[in-house]
């Protein structure tokens, strides 16, 4: 590909969306086209495979927030006429460059870019392609290995192993070197979007796991050492101090997520849960507690600060 092919295509209207779009809206335009266009689904449609190429080719620069800032510089110079495509080797003419880009040569400024794409002599390494892959919350903390059968050429589907790192996030993205489509100088390399399942109770932020836990009124009131579920299997025993109200936070070091040397710790907000009904005795003693307790008015200062 030629460099004045890089900043003369409109990555933009490849995928379909505007310049203004977010990474999240980007990100939800290319899987749709993704899914629809992947060469498995495809099957040897030649202008299908070409179109899947150039939609991976958009979402890689403008996924990525550097290149898509500096693909956008470029683009608007160009439009405004301010350099053309050398040919036969020539030099830039046409602008000045010296305020875009600082002095720089623009040839290297998409040399570095793109990673030289068009800069090269002589065989042309092979396109990188894209592809997604669904995991489980618990498969993203602990990691795992993906066994995907993909055609990445047009032919019979290949099963291609990757190893998921433990602790990816949401939208991380895996490369697997040289399973792209193939190439003179030997094959691209494979990507891998992925896309992580939310888990019916756990969450997280960082390196550390969230957990909401519901309580009852008498244990929040007297307190009450509290069994807490873990993301591993194993339960963790936490104290709660008598007078807990809803939206306290303890903290269980070092039951979080593991990441490289450092792991984070398992936050337990509590949720007070209020029995919908009360009857017979349970509901005569209610009445009596409310009769006995001396605490104030838990709404006096609310009001006060209401009026004020």
């Amino acid at each position: 590909m030629a460099a004045k092919d890089l900043y003369e295509k409109d990555f933009y209207k490849i995928l379909g969306v505007d310049k203004k779009s977010t990474p999240d809206e980007i990100k939800k335009k290319y899987r749709s086209l993704a899914r629809d266009l992947h060469p498995d689904k495809t099957q040897g449609d030649s202008a299908l495979e070409e179109k899947f190429k150039a939609v991976s080719e958009a979402y890689d620069i403008l996924s990525d927030a550097k290149k898509r800032a500096e693909y956008d510089e470029a683009r608007s110079l160009f439009e405004r006429g301010g350099f053309r495509a050398p040919t036969g080797g020539g030099n830039y003419q046409g602008g000045d460059f010296s305020d875009v880009f600082g002095g720089a040569n623009p040839q290297d400024i998409f040399a570095n870019l793109f990673g030289g794409a068009g800069m090269r002599r002589g065989p042309r390494k092979g396109q990188d392609l894209q592809t997604e892959s669904t995991i489980s919350f618990k498969e993203s903390i602990s990691g795992t290995t993906l066994d995907l059968k993909l055609s990445t050429d047009g032919k019979a589907a290949q099963s291609i192993i990757a190893r998921v790192p433990a602790g990816v996030n949401d939208g991380a993205k895996i490369r697997v070197k040289g399973k792209g489509a193939p190439g003179e100088a030997g094959p691209g390399d494979l990507f891998i979007l992925l896309t992580v399942k939310a888990h019916p109770i756990f969450s997280r932020k960082g390196e550390n796991l969230l957990l909401t836990l519901p309580v009852t009124f008498i244990e929040a009131t007297l307190g009450a050492d509290i069994k807490v579920p873990t993301l591993s299997g194993d339960d963790v025993t936490v104290r709660l101090a008598a007078g807990t109200p809803t939206g306290r936070v303890l903290r269980v070091k070092g039951r979080g997520i593991t990441k490289g040397h450092t792991t984070g710790d398992l936050l337990v907000t509590i949720e007070v849960q209020v029995p919908r009904r009360v009857e017979g005795e349970a509901l005569d003693a209610l009445k009596k507690f409310a009769e006995l307790t001396s605490e104030h008015d838990v709404r006096s200062e609310f009001i006060a600060k209401a009026k004020s």
